[in-house]
């Protein structure tokens, strides 16, 4: 009969819902599970360091002070990556950036590479002011920091960017909500009701008066770029944004947003 059978298929779609609630987390974050040495990532003059969270995890980090001339340091890029593998395959994104003198701290979530703990938003925030207590002890003022996001990263950067003014901001593939990219790619489920991890920058980035800089590829189907224009579009200025038609989710940098970046900082902070 026709109502036994809508029966089943709802009983088989609520356990799918219920299962995929479930394993959401596991689903959203792809932490690599060990982490390389600073050779085999192409980093070997940065160090390994310790980040200390408010809630007691211990996370190991890769870190380079920043070049001083005439007493002036450079910039310091604090990096949040992606919630795939982990700081190991970020070398190749932050050695144009150490080559132009820039400090750098690659940030490590707990989780990820080795580190304790399991990744959450809030864990992950902690996490992204740990990194930030870290560079203020080593004497780096906040408006010489600029926090960069790469993705899923760029909702880490927005919420630290309302709690701290900081130099300058910089969003790789950035969504407007971790929300929205979900209701995208799981259009048959209702998880603008079930997400945990929300990553709601468009609700904050009003909040937000660093200079912002958006790079996004036009052809990017992990985050689609209309999201990225969205979060840009509620943005306060000095902003500016980048549009690669070319460029993808993963390789931004082969079309460029390296040198895009560097240029935006180097006006940013030319004097």
């Amino acid at each position: 009969m026709m109502w036994r059978t809508a029966i089943y298929v709802l009983s088989a779609y609520a356990l799918f819902v219920a299962a995929m609630y479930l394993l959401q987390r596991s689903i959203m974050y792809f932490p690599a599970r060990s982490l390389s040495t600073l050779a085999q990532a192409g980093v070997p003059d940065m160090d390994v360091v310790t980040l200390s969270t408010a809630d007691g995890l211990e996370l190991k980090a890769w870190y380079k002070a920043p070049v001083v001339t005439d007493g002036v340091a450079r910039p310091t890029i604090v990096y949040f990556h992606g919630n795939g593998g982990g700081i190991a395959i970020r070398g190749g994104r932050i050695r144009p950036y150490l080559d132009k003198g820039f400090g750098a701290l690659l940030v490590e979530y707990r989780g990820y590479s080795g580190n304790p703990g399991d990744p959450t938003e809030q864990g992950l925030y902690e996490d992204g002011r740990a990194s930030l207590a870290f560079v203020k002890d080593r004497g780096i003022a906040l408006d010489r920091v600029v926090l960069l996001g790469e993705s899923l990263g760029s909702g880490i950067a927005v919420q630290l960017a309302t709690e701290f003014e900081v130099g300058a901001m910089v969003l790789e593939a950035p969504f407007s909500s971790a929300v929205d990219v979900a209701a995208d790619a799981y259009w048959f489920l209702p998880v603008r009701w079930l997400l945990k991890d929300r990553y709601d920058s468009i609700s904050k980035i009003s909040r937000i008066h660093s200079p912002l800089f958006i790079v996004h590829g036009e052809r990017d189907r992990i985050v689609p770029i209309r999201l990225g224009r969205r979060l840009f579009a509620a943005a306060n200025d000095p902003k500016e944004a980048a549009y690669l038609p070319k460029a993808g989710h993963n390789d931004l940098p082969v079309h460029g947003s390296i040198q895009l970046v560097i240029e935006f900082l180097e006006r940013q902070f030319s004097t």
